[in-house]
């Protein structure tokens, strides 16, 4: 029996669904069956009942699960305690957005990891998710962080637990501050700016339907920091996600959320298919840890 096949049972015990399980495991759905199969044959014994939308534990598998649960315990438990035993130090290079998640996450992680390893440094870059995942591909970045959509397909990823809220940032000077929700109707006409990643902008497009033939976009922008200045003097308002609003003072800008709500998702990304540095694999195991995945 392997390691990772225990790791499988428990989280279909978990999701109490193969197909979410495969998901959270990254692996086809088949395997993940073949696998389960292959356990219950290796152990005799019925371990879940499969309905059309659910799987429960049988008894025995319920008896399964408290052992598999001990033992990836000491498994865990004797990781750490061999991880301790190394005075890890070296860089990590780490890719970021202007999100919630980065906000949120980021300060948890490295002051975890730091604790464990105070000799390791990080460097910082801030970019849009394109620039971060060409630096990902070169090598000159070890893990980011990325606001979907993101095509994951060449990279190992964990997807967070932070939405992030779209809007319109704008001065209060702007008659529109006032309003509790913007829609695309409020927007026509008006001098705008929004993310020059294209996938952002085919979401906002389909987003603003037929309305956004008429809308005024006058600058484009990687990172929200940039276009500030020109929402304060209200040159134009900024159509972004609700972090990218936080960092900054908001004595002179609002942030109005659209209507119908439109929200997306970040992931946390790093090269598939290749051999990871113990620091860097070190790393992504308390990304983990700090999630409590």
């Amino acid at each position: 029996m392997e390691i990772r096949t225990l790791e499988y049972f428990l989280m279909v015990a978990k999701e109490e669904n193969i197909t979410h399980a495969a998901q959270q495991l990254h692996i086809a759905q088949p395997s993940l069956s073949r696998a389960l199969m292959q356990l219950e044959e290796e152990m005799g014994q019925q371990l879940f009942i499969r309905g059309k939308r659910k799987v429960t534990l049988t008894q025995a598998g319920v008896l399964f699960k408290r052992r598999a649960e001990e033992i990836m315990s000491l498994v865990d438990k004797t990781q750490q305690e061999m991880w301790n035993d190394m005075e890890l130090s070296g860089e990590i290079y780490i890719g970021i957005g202007e999100f919630y998640a980065t906000d949120i996450l980021l300060p948890k992680l490295i002051t975890s990891f730091t604790q464990k390893y105070p000799q390791v440094t990080y460097h910082i870059y801030s970019g849009n998710a394109d620039s971060i995942k060409e630096r990902i591909d070169h090598g000159t970045i070890d893990i980011g962080i990325l606001l979907e959509p993101v095509e994951v397909d060449k990279y190992d990823f964990v997807r967070l637990p932070y939405n992030e809220t779209w809007g319109l940032i704008t001065s209060k000077d702007n008659p529109l501050s006032s309003k509790e929700y913007v829609t695309s109707n409020d927007l026509i006409n008006i001098p705008l700016s929004w993310p020059e990643r294209l996938a952002i902008q085919n979401e906002l497009i389909s987003w603003f339907h037929d309305d956004y033939q008429h809308l005024n976009f006058i600058a484009t922008t990687n990172a929200m920091t940039n276009m500030i200045p020109l929402i304060k003097a209200n040159i134009c308002s900024g159509i972004n996600n609700e972090g990218a609003f936080v960092n900054h003072s908001m004595e002179q800008i609002c942030f109005i959320p659209l209507y119908p709500k439109l929200t997306t998702s970040t992931v946390l990304v790093w090269k598939k298919n290749q051999t990871l540095s113990p620091l860097l694999q070190h790393f992504i195991n308390e990304v983990y840890h700090v999630l409590k995945l």
